[in-house]
């Protein structure tokens, strides 16, 4: 389980303290959690905390009732914790073969690598020995990185915008990988989404707005009011 106790982080801008998170108190514990909210409350910055990639101004964070708050991303990830950015990265010369067997931290066999190929929904002979390169498409590039999670089995697998950057056909083949982790994975999920089909999946939403936390409940709870907010029906559905 993943604590945040009184949670804050400012940024100094022109000589002046601006408050990005203000006092978050979340308890993460279920299986599949999904943070929203409108555009700059928050979100990303509270998801690049949880993974170590910035340091809270104040607050403390805690990872099975241990003080992770110090650690940086690389012990987060050492402790159990993952975190796939908006945009994944390339990577000249390795394949994606190398990506899943450097996840997995052991050497697999090639079965093995496939497999987690086959549950993101791609042909495994096809992709396993790919270079991860511009050849990739965005949406390609994020199964591979859900592969890349999957084998490495964590407590906590963090995902900023996942549908950021891909295709109406990329997103509809996503939302199933999703669909299919809720079911089968080990450890929770946190997803930062404006996308209803995804908050649809979540067993706990969490609204974020001007860097504190607004509203926190259930899929049956939440969405209708998110839906019925003036604007926001376009927003949540993806609609320009």
């Amino acid at each position: 389980m993943l604590e945040l106790k009184n949670v804050s982080y400012e940024v100094n801008e022109d000589q002046r303290e601006i408050e990005i998170l203000k006092n978050i108190n979340l308890k993460i514990e279920e299986r599949f959690v999904a943070i929203t909210g409108p555009n700059g409350g928050g979100k990303s910055t509270l998801a690049k905390i949880i993974a170590g990639i910035l340091v809270p101004t104040s607050g403390q964070i805690l990872l099975d009732g241990e003080d992770i708050t110090g650690m940086n991303i690389t012990e987060r990830a050492k402790a159990g914790i993952s975190f796939a950015f908006q945009q994944p990265v390339r990577f000249k010369g390795i394949t994606v073969r190398d990506l899943i067997t450097l996840a997995a931290g052991k050497n697999l066999t090639t079965a093995e690598a496939c497999s987690y190929l086959s549950e993101v929904g791609l042909c495994a002979q096809e992709y396993i020995n790919r270079e991860v390169n511009a050849s990739l498409s965005g949406g390609e590039l994020k199964r591979i990185e859900i592969a890349m999670v999957i084998a490495r089995g964590t407590k906590l697998s963090v995902f900023d915008e996942p549908e950021a950057g891909i295709d109406l056909w990329s997103f509809n083949n996503l939302i199933q990988v999703f669909e299919k982790l809720h079911e089968d994975v080990h450890g929770s999920i946190l997803i930062i989404s404006h996308q209803e089909r995804i908050l649809n999946i979540a067993d706990r939403i969490v609204v974020i707005a001007d860097g504190r936390i607004s509203k926190t409940g259930t899929k049956d709870e939440i969405l209708p009011e998110l839906l019925c907010e003036p604007g926001s029906c376009k927003f949540y559905k993806g609609e320009k």
